[in-house]
């Protein structure tokens, strides 16, 4: 009698009869889907983009249950983003949360534009924030202009060791020979984090000023150490538009942006979105006076809006098609952006001798100061300087998304880190 019960207690607990709200039965169910994937060659298989059943999802509206998720700590969200509008960290937001192709959250607040200079004025006619509103993304930029890159170098245009001066001669002044691609992506170039003269002060045109950055110098030798640095970025923007024959703005909207459908997605947005956009900065040392519509950051500004580190404006419900893409292994909607293996080395740590600074191609990577509970040696994610980010977890298949104008009127703001963390905090939490 006692071994029969044995047997049959046994079943239960296999079956998940036994486990409580909260236990890791999804967890486990998920990790068998994800291993089940990675036994797969996804490089030899057609360009549909469904290599298994489940391996492709397309975004769609629904509920935390139907996600595997709760929705207490998803609702708990709101009263954290109010409380710092209320705290003037930033006057509005837009937050979107997907897990498995499913969108639990998705909710705009404050407002879009509500000052009209750096002492907080008041607008008569304030714009409130709404799930369509435009943001400038700032550095998430750069997660485009990785992407085009990388779209390039499986055309096997370069090889990702290259250095860059096989294809940029110019790129060899000051010693710079043996700066190589990847180290581009990686921000191991040996680039300093910033130029000494504010780009927007040299005189000329777009190609003149690129050409000031081509030949800046080294601040350390490459590979040596890791210093985020712009200069990367326009260092990979040159070389996509040389390799391609296509302007950075021009080749992203053909080869990313359109064949993701993400049609609020752009450089230089036209004055007839304005009202739509999230104003930003006012910024009298620049003559702009209050930056609405306009790219934010001034050295993009001075590249005429176009970019490889700053100046695509986006919506959350678009970025959110891109970043579901990534999850997919480079596909949405059948629509083949980028190979598996190729988004395999972008959350593949490429820094491993730099253990603070674990960095994908392009992509931030397992970095708990925003990611929080979702951290982990795969979780991909970049943030703006306007008050912008973005966490994708392969592990959860879920995808965070907050965009702010945290610079709006100023940047001399408190810190938006800590409500980075809340929201990727309680998403995990409401994880199963």
């Amino acid at each position: 009698m006692r071994k029969t019960l044995s047997i049959i207690l046994s079943c239960f607990i296999i079956s998940g009869a036994f486990l409580m709200p909260g236990d890791t039965v999804n967890a486990k169910e998920d990790q068998q889907i994800i291993e089940q994937k990675s036994n797969i060659n996804k490089d030899f298989l057609p360009n549909a983009c469904d290599y298994s059943g489940q391996s492709s999802p397309v975004l769609h509206a629904g509920s935390a249950k139907d996600a595997h998720m709760r929705q207490k700590p998803l609702k708990m969200i709101d009263n954290k983003i109010n409380k710092a509008i209320k705290e003037k960290v930033m006057p509005g937001a837009v937050v979107l949360i997907a897990r498995s192709g499913i969108i639990v959250k998705e909710r705009a607040y404050g407002y879009a534009l509500k000052y009209k200079d750096a002492d907080f004025s008041p607008l008569k006619n304030p714009i409130k924030m709404t799930k369509n509103t435009i943001f400038d993304l700032a550095s998430i930029s750069k997660l485009f202009t990785t992407v085009a890159a990388l779209q390039l170098y499986e055309q096997g245009k370069f090889q990702l060791n290259d250095p860059v001066v096989n294809y940029l001669p110019g790129f060899a002044k000051n010693g710079k020979e043996k700066v190589t691609i990847k180290q581009l992506m990686t921000h191991t170039s040996g680039f300093p984090s910033r130029m000494k003269t504010s780009l927007f002060k040299i005189k000329g045109s777009h190609q003149d000023k690129l050409q000031y950055v081509l030949k800046y110098p080294l601040k350390n030798q490459p590979g040596s150490t890791y210093t985020y640095s712009d200069l990367n970025m326009m260092t990979l923007e040159a070389l996509i538009e040389k390799l391609s024959g296509e302007r950075l703005d021009e080749f992203v909207k053909k080869h990313v942006t359109a064949p993701l459908g993400m049609k609020d997605t752009m450089y230089n947005p036209g004055l007839f979105l304005k009202a739509r956009i999230a104003a930003t900065e006012y910024q009298p040392w620049t003559d702009r006076g209050l930056v609405w519509g306009q790219v934010h950051d001034e050295k993009a500004w001075a590249l005429g809006g176009t970019a490889g580190h700053a100046g695509i404006f986006s919506t959350a419900s678009d970025l959110a098609k891109f970043s579901q893409m990534l999850l997919n292994g480079g596909c949405y909607k059948g629509k083949r952006i980028l190979k598996p293996s190729t988004v395999q080395l972008m959350e593949t740590n490429q820094l491993s001798k730099f253990q603070n600074h674990p960095h994908g191609l392009g992509v931030e990577l397992g970095q708990e100061w925003y990611m929080d509970a979702l951290t982990a040696p795969n979780t991909m994610g970049h943030t703006g300087f306007t008050g912008t980010s973005v966490v994708i977890s392969p592990k959860n298949n879920t995808i965070v998304i907050l965009l702010t104008n945290r610079v709006h009127p100023t940047r001399h703001t408190p810190s938006i880190n800590n409500i980075r963390r809340t929201i990727a905090r309680l998403t995990a939490d409401a994880i199963y």
